[in-house]
């Protein structure tokens, strides 16, 4: 090897070492930093030995479609599942010691007791009070579950507008990579920035990346929808102010193309827009339809001879009406601290049944207790029994939320074991690991040494050589 020769190699090797050493070096810096993909000098042979042909990021496009897929189930079962368990806490929590079911279970026992001992009159007092425990459990859990989807509406609306945002600013970066691959520099930054926004997309909405010519990549929904294409297609919503059973939220439009609800405990939403739709136009409205065949129920069954007795609608123009639940309350007549008597449920409401005053009577008392027991007619669109007893379906709407619940948490767990095994295989990929790093600087010290001592040689050899020329 000539002298020459001799220093153009060293020389490439001290290049190669400090291209190496700074991007070893950056590694080092982003170790802690979730959205860094570790770089890699990619070394080449030339005639003057190795050299840095490129600078290359660690990725699995598997993996990566693999973790943006994840994150949105997670996400839309999450959103599920606090929405249920929001519901499960308007009844009481874990007993549903405040729900309707509860206090028309009460409502009956005591009622059978009245109907045992009609001359009773604290017994009348007791069962108006545990009327008025059953309207007021409706109204509140009716009102609180229209706040409900109040919040998943406005919810939506602020997903929206960061979805808008990310569209936005995905823009940006995506057309940095895209030329910036055209141009052959150095896009790896543009690309981690890329791929952040991605993963926060991903929890607003399920995504497809699609890569095209030149690293540019075009987004589409799960349900093919296309979310970007050179540039962000819109994403449009219209929040609603003031919820009742009657109202209907409005759509989520991406391109003009409606967003599809999530369905089922363990639900097809991906993202928190899906999720949320499931709560706000399918999970609370059949509650909602559940609730008011409740209140519709105890309407009919107080009710004296096919007039509103105990209950009464409270000007709904019809008990088929949705929204019952909410104005649901008991009759004035009987309300002592209103100006009535509870009497009048032994008695009569509406007309005198107990004509000759008689203490012992209970033949109203005895026609609720049995209307209690008697099997019914529901709307099928409550999704349960369509012909069961009062009790019995109060309880089953109890049940349907608890089995929906359940399933939402099952679903939950699973779907967050399984994004937590992708994120740790992706990361086992893209992640810095600071031990190989800094033994990666100890190689590369090494090599700066050797560099150097071959040019110390090379010098040697040059002082040599003038000293013996004279």
């Amino acid at each position: 090897m000539s002298l020459s020769a001799a220093m153009k190699t060293a020389q490439s090797s001290f290049s190669n070492v400090g291209l190496q050493s700074a991007v070893t070096s950056k590694n080092i810096a982003n170790a802690s930093n979730p959205n860094y993909a570790r770089r890699a000098a990619i070394l080449a042979t030339a005639t003057s030995g190795a050299t840095v042909v490129e600078t290359q990021r660690a990725q699995n496009e598997a993996l990566l479609k693999q973790n943006l897929l994840s994150i949105s189930k997670s996400s839309g079962q999450d959103t599920l599942l606090a929405g249920l368990t929001q519901m499960k806490m308007m009844m009481g929590g874990e007993d549903y010691e405040i729900a309707p079911s509860t206090y028309l279970a009460k409502l009956r026992d005591n009622l059978q007791t009245f109907a045992d001992k009609p001359s009773e009159i604290s017994l009348a007092e007791t069962v108006v009070s545990d009327a008025i425990d059953v309207a007021n459990s409706l109204n509140s859990t009716s009102n609180a579950l229209q706040k409900l989807r109040a919040e998943a509406d406005a919810d939506i609306d602020t997903a929206v507008t960061e979805l808008n945002r990310l569209l936005s600013e995905f823009k940006t970066y995506n057309d940095k990579v895209r030329l910036g691959t055209a141009a052959g520099t150095d896009v790896n930054d543009a690309l981690d920035q890329r791929d952040k926004l991605l993963t926060e997309i991903s929890g607003i909405v399920g995504v497809t990346a699609v890569n095209r010519t030149h690293n540019d990549l075009a987004l589409y929904t799960s349900d093919g929808t296309v979310l970007f294409e050179t540039v962000p297609r819109t994403v449009s919503f219209q929040p609603t102010t003031t919820f009742t059973a009657a109202v209907d939220g409005n759509q989520v439009l991406i391109d003009g193309v409606p967003v599809q609800a999530g369905a089922g405990g363990n639900t097809s939403a991906q993202g928190t827009i899906a999720a949320l739709l499931q709560i706000r136009d399918y999970v609370a409205p059949t509650f909602q339809k559940q609730l008011d065949e409740v209140a519709r129920g105890v309407i009919e069954v107080f009710s004296e001879g096919g007039v509103e007795g105990l209950f009464i609608s409270n000007g709904l123009p019809a008990v088929t009406d949705p929204g019952l639940a909410a104005v649901i309350r008991v009759n004035p007549d009987v309300i002592s601290s209103e100006g009535g008597s509870p009497t009048k449920l032994r008695d009569g409401i509406n007309a005198v049944y107990n004509t000759g005053n008689n203490a012992s009577f209970s033949d109203l008392l005895n026609g609720y207790t049995s209307a209690f027991e008697a099997p019914m007619s529901f709307d099928p669109d409550a999704s349960i029994e369509t012909t069961t007893t009062l009790l019995s379906f109060s309880t089953s709407s109890v049940g349907w939320l608890e089995e929906i619940r359940r399933a939402a948490t099952t679903a939950g767990d699973d779907k967050a074991a399984l994004l937590g095994r992708t994120q740790e295989a992706l990361l086992n990929v893209t992640a810095v690991s600071l031990d190989e790093e800094l033994a990666l600087l100890l190689d590369l010290e090494q090599s700066y040494k050797a560099s150097a001592k071959l040019v110390a040689a090379v010098d040697e050899m040059i002082a040599a050589l003038l000293q013996a020329a004279g």
